[in-house]
């Protein structure tokens, strides 16, 4: 069975503190780190996941992209996130996979989970996404311990050719 994780976007961002902090300085680092997170995520769950954006900049179509092997979809003028959601929802839902929708939105909860797909309030998203920064954390010290010899291994005369580059000599 295929899990498909489908993320507001901007919902998840408004609800994540140091994303609303950031997005209220810079839109676009904010919507990046959100796709950057969401595409660690998805290779730890082995999950595909798609995260709708309101409308952006183009006035009447819909724009999709893929970034990170995460699909990403700015909806079309006048259509919300929401409605976006859910007209995905119909499309994909079949006996081969199971939709998880993060959004804090309740009313948008409550509909998604009458058309068959499950609730993932975004506060328990952010949630998994930190203990999945935490397992990586961890995994890079397990391989790379502090103090472990990782330098590369050079001799005299290349080195000196090196620092006379880094110098600018």
């Amino acid at each position: 069975m295929e899990d498909i994780l489908i993320v507001d976007g901007y919902n998840v961002i408004g609800a994540w503190k140091e994303l609303e902090n950031l997005r209220k300085k810079d839109i676009e680092s904010a919507r990046d780190v959100l796709i950057h997170k969401m595409a660690e995520y998805q290779a730890v769950m082995g999950w595909r996941v798609i995260i709708i954006f309101d409308a952006y900049l183009s006035p009447n179509k819909e724009t999709k992209t893929k970034q990170s092997n995460v699909e990403v979809i700015y909806t079309k003028k006048n259509e919300t996130a929401d409605q976006k959601i859910e007209g995905l929802i119909k499309k994909l839902e079949n006996v081969k996979t199971r939709i998880h929708v993060a959004t804090s939105d309740m009313a948008e909860q409550w509909s998604v989970f009458s058309q068959g797909a499950l609730r993932k309030p975004s506060r328990e998203l952010i949630e998994e996404i930190r203990k999945i920064d935490r397992k990586i954390g961890e995994a890079i010290m397990k391989q790379y311990p502090a103090g472990s010899g990782t330098k590369i291994q050079i001799d005299e005369e290349t080195r000196v050719k090196l620092e006379k580059m880094r110098r600018g000599f």
